[in-house]
């Protein structure tokens, strides 16, 4: 059989985010950023679908060799997970290739970096996660950014007054 064009899916439903972390960015001082796979149950591929994830209080762990996301929240729908026992909160594998594992276990337990999901997205008809290595910021950290965000803001404004005005 040919596949047909035009119809289908949605194009829209095939492309682009599903969850951010903007937290991530705020506490935490982004460095080296991994595209990662994520091993799903099928309950969970169709809640994330009518999207009902949630990454926020995310993070990954090392066990055994191998990266494994815990704290990532998807909600199961009660229509799509009616014959399994659905939880929420379970320990998911992150599918990268060994020498990307063995990079973020060396920074992990040498360096003293944190692993944390920064974005949930697709990537054809797979579900990919942005993983980076992150060091925690300091509250003077956090004000610096405050501060340099605030007048990149401010500059901003005051350009497109004066190119209003001229």
């Amino acid at each position: 059989m040919s596949k047909k064009s035009g119809g289908g899916k949605d194009k829209a439903n095939s492309t682009g985010t599903i969850a951010l972390n903007k937290r991530a960015r705020h506490e935490y001082q982004l460095e080296d950023r991994f595209e990662a796979g994520l091993a799903l149950q099928g309950w969970e591929l169709k809640a994330i679908r009518a999207g009902r994830a949630n990454i926020g209080d995310s993070y990954a762990v090392v066990l055994r060799g191998e990266l494994f996301l815990v704290g990532a929240q998807i909600t199961p729908l009660i229509q799509a997970s009616t014959h399994v026992v659905a939880d929420a909160h379970r320990t998911r594998k992150l599918l990268l290739h060994r020498r990307e594992i063995d990079t973020l276990i060396g920074r992990v337990q040498r360096d003293g970096y944190t692993v944390v999901p920064t974005a949930l997205y697709w990537k054809g008809n797979k579900i990919k996660a942005e993983i980076a290595l992150a060091k925690g910021k300091q509250k003077h950290d956090k004000r610096d950014a405050e501060r340099d965000r605030d007048w990149a803001r401010d500059k901003q404004r005051a350009m497109r007054a004066h190119n209003k005005n001229a």
